[in-house]
């Protein structure tokens, strides 16, 4: 965890997640979002904000959300329907759906179709944002599967050597069950940072780093300075020197199996700005699944409890630090930065919904 990441201990208000919870779902609803709509787009929210997501909590995603429903950018009461289908794999028309209402629901149409057949393709079109991919990606755990859930992000990304943004930032989660360890659950844009994490950093006050974006003319930024105006995301590795070639590579991948399988067209020529790919694997029908969990098990174990380098106090796995993360912001909270909670309480006033966070 970077320094510019963490919101400082004197600045932090802490928010019990329940009524952070409940605040979300009457600021959708008054919005004209259905209840049941309301709480699993919640869910997903909160899901970020519990694990330390920050980049994909509320303080990001709900006032873009909320400004998009009130664009109509967001069909509250879509009609989504398959239009192409094979027995393990279809494609869905989310008919503009909110992005944290069809992702759940795409996942879960995996799950059927991998239980069924051993794998589960489902690829979303005409789709919107749907936060953090770890959420639907996790959602295979409980069901003893492997998840994955890529989405075509934000077109923001400059190919290496390029100077336009031709490449969404094109994130992936990928979540594998244990039996005793926090399970695997990797999520991450193909970009050298996210979208919401330059929007994070800027909040608190910080640059941005070496390898992270361009200047306004295509040239990778390699010093600390002030994020510039008409900056353009690197994608994972910064420059060619040290990988770039390959986040590009993997971004374009995303964007191929996202936009592109789902009839969207690909890169700045995409008929819509969001589709989505969900996979998930039934472990047994592949390998044991109880060998399998103990396998992941020793190997989770051996990565937590390995040695260190220099100056380090532990190794963390993918998953790890989020899931310890939600044991103690389920008990002290959810720590927000003043300039979120203003906004909450604007927009709750605006609406004259009930302030469950002053409570």
């Amino acid at each position: 965890m970077l320094d510019q990441f963490h919101l400082p201990e004197d600045v932090a208000v802490y928010v019990d997640p329940e009524a952070m919870r409940s605040t979300v779902e009457d600021i959708f609803t008054a919005l004209g979002m259905p209840e049941e709509h309301a709480r699993q787009s919640a869910d997903v929210l909160l899901y970020a904000d519990v694990r330390g997501i920050d980049t994909h909590g509320v303080s990001n995603m709900l006032r873009l959300y909320v400004q998009w429903m009130r664009d109509g950018k967001i069909n509250l009461q879509p009609k989504w329907r398959i239009t192409h289908e094979a027995p393990a794999a279809c494609t869905i028309d989310s008919d503009c759906a909110h992005g944290g209402v069809i992702g759940p629901e795409a996942m879960k149409e995996a799950i059927i179709r991998g239980k069924k057949y051993g794998v589960g393709a489902v690829t979303v079109s005409n789709g919107g944002h749907f936060g953090a991919a770890a959420y639907t990606a996790a959602m295979a755990l409980e069901h003893d599967m492997i998840g994955i859930a890529m989405t075509a992000g934000g077109m923001a990304m400059a190919p290496t050597f390029g100077a336009e943004a031709l490449v969404g930032l094109n994130p992936i989660g990928i979540a594998v069950p244990s039996r005793n360890e926090a399970p695997y659950i990797f999520d991450a844009s193909m970009s050298a940072v996210s979208g919401n994490t330059v929007r994070l950093i800027q909040r608190l006050g910080h640059g941005t780093l070496p390898g992270w974006i361009t200047d306004s003319e295509g040239a990778p930024i390699m010093d600390e300075r002030e994020i510039p105006e008409g900056y353009l995301h690197l994608p994972v590795g910064g420059t060619r020197e040290i990988g770039s070639h390959k986040g590009f590579g993997l971004a374009m991948m995303i964007e191929l199996l996202t936009s592109a399988l789902s009839g969207g067209a690909a890169g700045p020529d995409r008929r819509a700005e969001q589709a989505h790919h969900f996979l998930a694997y039934r472990i047994d029908a592949f390998t044991d699944l109880e060998q399998f969990k103990d396998d992941i098990d020793a190997y989770l174990k051996r990565l937590r409890t390995s040695k260190t380098a220099p100056g380090e106090n532990r190794v963390y796995y993918a998953g790890l630090l989020e899931h310890e993360e939600a044991k103690k912001r389920n008990k002290q909270g959810i720590p927000y930065h003043p300039e979120v909670i203003r906004w909450f309480k604007e927009v709750i006033s605006e609406l004259d919904i009930r302030d469950h966070l002053s409570q």
